[in-house]
């Protein structure tokens, strides 16, 4: 009798490293090096005083896959502190995105009342396009995106995912 195979699960890790040249390349190798993908990557820094930034990484894999990347960041010299905010409690998550339509007409009537519909501000609008600016969570966006394709979405940019722990306590 076989095994059945193991889920595949979406991770946010939240990483906490020194603010200096060359942390970002060590950890995407970290990543390339051994077969694993980032679905999303954002970096800020958090603090100037203490030259931290804070790494947000979107992945998918195994809980055993899961669990090796973050053995292996947390090896990292530069990393501080790994959180799997997926599994350590409850976290907000959000990410940004510009989206272009172009459309007249009964398209760019729908066009907008989906953008109210969805909490989506036009940020620029010309006689034939908008740009819509729109955040929430990842699938919100996709929505958001696959909605306006019939009604002539031209290109979306976004930001990739950022997230926090919820409560009193830092990362």
């Amino acid at each position: 009798m076989s095994e059945a195979p193991e889920r595949i699960e979406r991770h946010t890790l939240s990483v906490l490293v020194d603010n200096e040249p060359g942390v970002l390349a060590r950890v995407i190798g970290l990543f390339s090096g051994r077969g694993y993908n980032i679905d999303s990557l954002t970096v800020s820094e958090v603090s100037a005083e203490s030259h931290l930034s804070r790494i947000t990484i979107v992945t998918t894999g195994t809980p055993m896959v899961i669990e090796q990347i973050r053995n292996q960041l947390a090896r990292l010299v530069p990393v501080h502190r790994v959180q799997d905010l997926t599994v350590e409690g409850y976290y907000l998550e959000r990410e940004l995105a510009m989206v272009k339509v172009r459309g007249t007409g009964e398209a760019r009537s729908e066009a907008l009342r989906l953008a109210e519909a969805f909490r989506a501000r036009v940020i620029d609008a010309t006689r034939e396009s908008f740009v819509f600016e729109i955040t929430g969570k990842s699938d919100k966006i996709d929505q958001f995106a696959h909605l306006m394709e019939p009604l002539g979405l031209v290109e979306v940019a976004r930001t990739g995912v950022v997230a926090i722990s919820r409560g009193p306590t830092a990362l």
